[in-house]
């Protein structure tokens, strides 16, 4: 029975790695409120090494609207500035020569429908990782009956497990899209 559990085990852990990439898909995702998590995937140039901004500058929310990027190093202020010019985050930078502001316009009611597409496709995206998983586990279950002499009620009560499991993360993905797409959706 000691197997069964490292196949459970295993499948959770795959299911919380679905949710934590979903997590870090909505991050990304603009909804017109200043959010730093927005430039974690923004790369600069620094000494030949690319590094995130929030490594080389403090980065403040004054307001819901506007983003403050103060780097250490002042001259790598033209680096940064550049990095974001060049990224999809739909924001023009301005400079003034200490501190880069990034201002967040409210989104209108178009750009609020794609955002909201996106986040779906990112749940999906989350939903068949959790269904992969479960699918894995199920195999894995079957061939320890089948080969390792797994006995057959110890195979159904595995497998209603897995289920159980599958339908906890899925149910987390809906309700973290719904909360998401609140978020996205709100004025």
């Amino acid at each position: 029975m000691v197997m069964v559990d490292d196949v459970l085990v295993s499948a959770e852990e795959r299911m919380q790695k679905a949710l934590a990439s979903l997590s870090d898909g909505f991050a990304a995702v603009r909804t017109g409120r200043a959010n730093a998590m927005v430039l974690d995937k923004i790369r600069v140039d620094y000494y030949g090494v690319p590094t995130p901004i929030n490594q080389m500058a403090a980065i403040k929310t004054p307001d819901a609207h506007l983003l403050v990027i103060e780097p250490w190093e002042k001259s790598m202020i033209r680096s940064i500035e550049h990095a974001i010019m060049q990224s999809d985050l739909g924001v023009t930078p301005s400079n003034d020569g200490t501190c880069i502001r990034l201002p967040f316009p409210s989104l209108t009611e178009e750009r609020r429908k794609e955002l909201v597409k996106l986040c779906r496709t990112y749940s999906e995206e989350a939903r068949v990782a959790v269904r992969n998983a479960r699918r894995d586990a199920n195999a894995t279950i079957e061939k320890m009956e089948k080969d390792e002499g797994l006995r057959e009620d110890d195979a159904k009560r595995a497998t209603a497990e897995v289920q159980k499991l599958t339908d906890k993360y899925i149910g987390e993905v809906e309700a973290a899209l719904k909360k998401k797409e609140a978020e996205v959706m709100e004025i």
